[in-house]
């Protein structure tokens, strides 16, 4: 089916850099993007922050522009989700049973939030935050002096209850964990981020969850395991997220977390056969790094939508142009991770794996002020993240760039 366009799956920032980097390397054909979401690729960090603050803010503010490579030979179909995958076939199924062949495919479908862990028994006022609807909904709510509660204490849940304080609500997080962002960025820098949040006002509930709802028809209080009773008039599940691959469930693939690629980003069946016209990229792609080890994993920082989709966009061209492959599997894909977050008037920018650590070092700085930690997994630099004093934590980017490991 040589005639059949590159149909990428998830109309995300991955898959838009995808067909950027297939036009970049020579691929001149045709495009079909297949979205969930009624909306074009758009940028989504600002959701937890500007966007979720300033009213009249929507999709235009949000937008990756479309390059000039994109505008002709593209078909949009948005707001329909994929339902099935025919491997054999070479044919995506979406939600209204139309099939959508393809030459190439791009699993970049990502994540959704993880669901509220108890019953919420159909009662109002419970969000999540994943996409612009999210946000659009979330910001109608988060008025001055509303009861807030936000499970969960990983970034999304931080940002969250940064905003809400800013915008005058009563935050309370609730977390299993013993410190904020205590996976990512450990018991140091995660508990002078509380003393932060506590500083305007956020009060945290650590080493809980919840137990129970009260309400009708509403949310208007939570109940913690510890039997703690909150106001609540609104909730924020913010407890992680989940790929979404339950589409790509009989296809072959292995898709036990996430979609298992290699380092083409070429998907790998679960016989494990590499299928060299099926791609996965951004937060739904598991691949092994070298620059910390040979561990396959998804990794959700926000530079990586881009980095996969030039591998990707380099790898589909040349194997729909007939090329050899091979060379570009051969040279590995060893990006380095990045993430960043804005808290009050904290920026927060990390690089490498920090949550690989076992322990961490101030090196620079006073943690109540500005600061950069090392993070060590026994004796190896896995991470750095710093509080300001972004100039020094951007040096570290070469430290990593070590030889792929035999």
């Amino acid at each position: 089916m040589t005639d059949a366009p590159l149909l990428i799956v998830g109309a995300s920032m991955a898959g838009l850099r995808t067909a950027e980097g297939a036009r970049r390397a020579g691929y001149a054909g045709p495009i079909t993007f297949l979205g969930a979401e009624a909306h074009a690729p758009y940028n989504r960090p600002p959701l937890s922050k500007e966007l979720l603050q300033t009213e009249g803010q929507g999709h235009a503010d949000v937008a990756f522009p479309i390059r000039s490579a994109l505008e002709e030979g593209v078909e949009w179909v948005l707001g329909r989700a994929a339902t099935a995958l025919d491997v054999e076939r070479r044919v995506v199924v979406d939600e209204t049973g139309q099939e959508h062949p393809y030459s190439a495919l791009v699993i970049a479908t990502g994540l959704r939030p993880k669901p509220l862990p108890i019953d919420d028994h159909g009662l109002g006022g419970i969000h999540v935050l994943r996409t612009l609807d999210d946000a659009v909904a979330l910001r109608s709510v988060l008025r001055p002096g509303a009861n807030v509660v936000i499970l969960g204490s990983g970034f999304v849940g931080c940002e969250i209850a940064a905003t809400a304080a800013k915008n005058g609500a009563t935050v309370s997080v609730v977390s299993q964990s013993r410190v904020p962002l205590q996976r990512a960025l450990g018991p140091q820098l995660g508990a002078e981020l509380r003393r932060r949040h506590e500083a305007h006002g956020v009060r945290f509930f650590c080493g809980e969850s919840l137990f129970g709802l009260v309400g009708d028809p509403n949310v208007e209080r939570v109940i913690l395991t510890s039997g703690v009773m909150l106001e609540c008039d609104v909730l924020v599940v913010a407890v992680g997220s989940d790929p979404n691959t339950e589409w790509l469930q009989g296809s072959g693939l292995d898709v036990s977390d996430g979609v298992l690629v290699d380092a083409g980003l070429r998907a790998i069946g679960t016989d494990g056969t590499v299928h060299p016209e099926i791609f996965a990229v951004g937060d739904v792609a598991r691949y092994p790094n070298p620059l910390f080890d040979e561990v396959p994993r998804r990794v959700e920082h926000w530079n990586l939508p881009t980095e996969t989709g030039k591998r990707a966009g380099q790898l589909i061209a040349a194997q729909l142009a007939g090329d050899d492959c091979a060379p570009l599997v051969d040279q590995g894909f060893a990006p380095l991770p990045s993430f960043w977050s804005d808290q009050y008037d904290a920026h927060v920018l990390a690089f490498g794996m920090t949550y690989l650590a076992d322990r961490s070092e101030l090196v620079a700085g006073s943690l109540d002020d500005e600061c950069v930690l090392e993070y060590y997994r026994g004796d190896e630099l896995v991470g750095v993240c710093g509080i300001g004093m972004r100039s020094l934590v951007q040096s570290y980017r070469t430290r990593f760039a070590a030889p792929a490991r035999a």
